[in-house]
């Protein structure tokens, strides 16, 4: 009977299993990758909040992507490399659940700001004349608030159902960070429920977005085939098309993790479509969104130039 169970009070992370005789090298690919992913981000949202020349809507919810991915991957990658470089691979329990929703919710969060990233460049490209009014300032705030507010609202209704949950053991998760379904496998109480509805969430969550993001890149491209210069199609194909890739990686590796029936997958593959979302996007978002474009290049020239001037004169 659950009363004579004991109480789950920290979970074993099995991470990477049988690459564990690596986990130096991984230890050193991570770090490097964390610090770019968290270098690239934060740069470009500290550009995005002291550039006045960046106060545009595109780089608003720009610079909201770029928060989020750096809170996403310091909220993960810190306790994966430490467990990589001492092997204390142990996590209590109330940290387990605090990793998960934050999470959860900075994913919830991120499908919904893709889409209305997406919506921005539909009006901007294809609507110009009514992109002024349509993407005020208010509006803007509007709009990312509600990404915001919706992906931590969400995941905290599955939080609250989570903690109703009996953990008698075992405690080992078969998994690099707390994730999701990995973690329900240990619970002793009946899950069916939660299951059910994680479900719902999910498919709210990315295919609603995915579609609309789909759509609206559909409009773009054929906005750009009306482009009458060939290198301005090239250029514009080329940033589009990273976009897409970048966005349906982050989507698909999503809906596989969390819409595919446990049964269909293995269980390698959904480490893997885990490690697609939660080290890809982080890391690419900035170079595709934002590095390669002029008016982010020359921000960054221009507040780099006006620091060293000013170290200079001191």
């Amino acid at each position: 009977m659950v009363e004579n169970q004991t109480m789950i009070t920290e979970f074993l992370l099995l991470g990477f299993g049988d690459l564990c005789r690596f986990q130096i090298l991984l230890f050193l690919v991570f770090l490097v990758i964390y610090m770019a992913t968290v270098t690239g981000n934060v740069l470009i949202f500290a550009l995005v909040v002291l550039d006045r020349h960046l106060d545009t809507p595109m780089y608003f919810f720009l610079g909201n992507l770029s928060f989020l991915e750096a809170c996403f991957s310091s909220n993960l990658f810190p306790r994966m490399l430490l467990a990589l470089l001492t092997g204390n691979r142990m996590i209590s329990f109330s940290s387990c659940l605090t990793q998960w929703y934050i999470f959860g919710s900075l994913e919830a969060t991120e499908c919904c700001l893709l889409c209305v990233m997406s919506y921005d460049r539909y009006l901007a490209i294809c609507k110009p004349l009514h992109y002024a009014t349509a993407m005020k300032t208010q509006t803007c705030i509007q709009l990312a608030a509600a990404s915001w507010i919706n992906g931590f609202f969400i995941v905290f209704i599955l939080l609250i159902l989570m903690l109703q949950l009996t953990f008698c053991g075992p405690n080992k998760m078969d998994h690099y960070f707390c994730e999701y379904f990995p973690l329900l496998k240990l619970s002793c109480s009946d899950t069916s429920l939660i299951q059910r509805l994680s479900v719902v969430v999910a498919a709210i969550f990315t295919l609603p977005p995915f579609l609309l993001t789909l759509t609206s890149y559909v409009y773009i491209i054929a906005a750009i085939l009306k482009i009458p210069s060939s290198a301005g199609r090239r250029k514009a194909f080329s940033t589009c098309s990273s976009h897409l890739v970048v966005v349906s990686i982050f989507y698909g590796s999503l809906m596989t993790a969390y819409m595919v029936p446990e049964q269909a997958i293995k269980r390698d593959l959904g480490k893997f479509s885990s490690l697609l979302y939660t080290v890809l996007p982080p890391l690419l978002n900035p170079f595709i969104y934002s590095l390669r474009n002029k008016e982010v290049k020359d921000a960054l020239r221009n507040n780099f130039g006006r620091f060293f001037s000013t170290k200079q004169v001191r």
